[in-house]
């Protein structure tokens, strides 16, 4: 019996679609006169940081999204600047580089509404070493390094509340605090749901008010699955 096949689909609007293709690599960047490109004073002893912290986020944001080195990327921010008619000076690749490793960034979610339900975890990046072809071929060597990503996303919007960069050493559980330190004050966090590595006596009195702590280690625990894993292990045990 042959396979019926599969159905057949013909573009018949060839105008909006060609539009629409060549609307995929149009480019558009402006720049707001409003914003506060250079530092304001913040009072504090020592010489102010001439550039904001929009500044360098916008700064490496382009070197991120169009994968430039520091030198580059001053380079195109004084090209645009320049054709966006602004006098603004441009910062150097030494200011970007130091200024990118305390960068605070604000993620701007949207805020939820009737309630926060947070959901986090972590994952891991490898920051050096071989690809995983040698590391299965060959084993993995000691200049292998990782990152994790520690991670607070909205149940409801999926948006990305709060993040984290530590090294592999540091767990889940000491870093919720600075995850919950993100949300707004003003913003009610109704639940916060993890693995069993935030389910913790450490990380339980850190939950604001009477916010419960969701994981799956105590969801599984009223699962009649869960309770007859015992048994059938120990008869699999001794039927072996």
């Amino acid at each position: 019996m042959p396979e019926p096949s599969g159905p057949v689909y013909r573009t018949t609007n060839w105008p909006e679609y060609n539009a629409a293709l060549k609307g995929r690599g149009s480019l558009e960047i402006w720049f707001d006169p409003e914003m506060h490109w250079l530092s304001v004073p913040c009072g504090r002893p020592g010489r102010p940081m001439r550039f904001s912290d929009s500044a360098i986020e916008l700064c490496l944001t382009l070197k991120t999204l169009f994968n430039l080195p520091l030198r580059q990327v001053t380079g195109l921010v004084a090209s645009l600047i320049k054709m966006a008619g602004l006098d603004w000076p441009v910062p150097d690749y030494t200011t970007l580089c130091r200024r990118q490793k305390t960068l605070k960034v604000n993620l701007g979610g949207r805020a939820s509404s009737g309630g926060l339900h947070l959901l986090v975890d972590s994952t891991g990046i490898k920051m050096t070493g071989e690809g995983e072809w040698k590391t299965r071929k060959h084993g993995a060597s000691y200049r292998r390094q990782w990152r994790k990503v520690h991670l607070g996303i909205d149940a409801g919007t999926l948006d990305i509340r709060a993040i984290e960069v530590t090294t592999n050493a540091i767990g889940d559980a000491p870093t919720l605090p600075d995850l919950l330190a993100q949300i707004p004050g003003d913003e009610q966090i109704l639940s916060v749901g993890g693995d069993g590595a935030y389910d913790t006596r450490t990380a339980m009195p850190l939950l604001p008010g009477a916010v419960p702590m969701r994981s799956s280690r105590s969801a599984a625990t009223g699962n009649p699955g869960r309770k007859a894993a015992p048994a059938s292990m120990h008869a699999m045990k001794r039927y072996a």
